[in-house]
């Protein structure tokens, strides 16, 4: 697995409520986008890194905001399948991580994996997928913290039911 970006890595940081996004990416894909603790904003150094940073804007004025960003291939294919089922998931809804196992065919603790590793937060919704009893479960592979409150603030911003 690749090591994390550490601070001053990232081409691009935007400011949200509460926590920040950082964006890497090349001349040409996104290769990731981290959870950050609440930061200032960081200018774009790049083209991409730019439009990257306009898209989550976008989405953080207006959650229903479609993406449209080159993302790099990543995941084996069983999480490319938890991703793409998760990316069909409508804003303001949410399935549970039972729920995503059942239209895969698989078991809930490795959708939850998957959504664990998922390198593009916001363009593929993880925070949309939730623990069957209403709780939040688990995110970006955290079961507490800072983390959590980010996942239970863009569940709001949907305006989700689920918290």
């Amino acid at each position: 697995m690749a090591e994390k970006p550490g601070a001053g890595e990232f081409q691009a940081v935007v400011a949200a409520p509460g926590f920040a996004l950082g964006i890497c990416c090349d001349a040409d894909e996104v290769t990731a986008i981290e959870f950050l603790e609440a930061q200032p904003a960081q200018a774009p150094q790049t083209a991409l890194a730019a439009e990257t940073a306009r898209q989550l804007e976008a989405w953080l004025a207006d959650p229903a905001f479609v993406f449209g960003l080159p993302l790099r291939p990543a995941g084996t294919a069983f999480q490319r399948r938890v991703w793409a089922e998760i990316a069909a998931i409508p804003c303001g809804r949410t399935l549970t991580y039972g729920q995503v196992a059942h239209n895969l065919h698989n078991a809930p603790r490795a959708v939850g994996q998957a959504c664990g590793a998922n390198p593009y937060p916001l363009v593929v919704p993880c925070h949309r997928v939730v623990a069957s009893a209403g709780g939040l479960g688990g995110f970006a592979r955290e079961r507490g913290g800072f983390l959590l409150d980010v996942k239970r603030w863009l569940l709001g911003h949907e305006g989700s039911r689920a918290r």
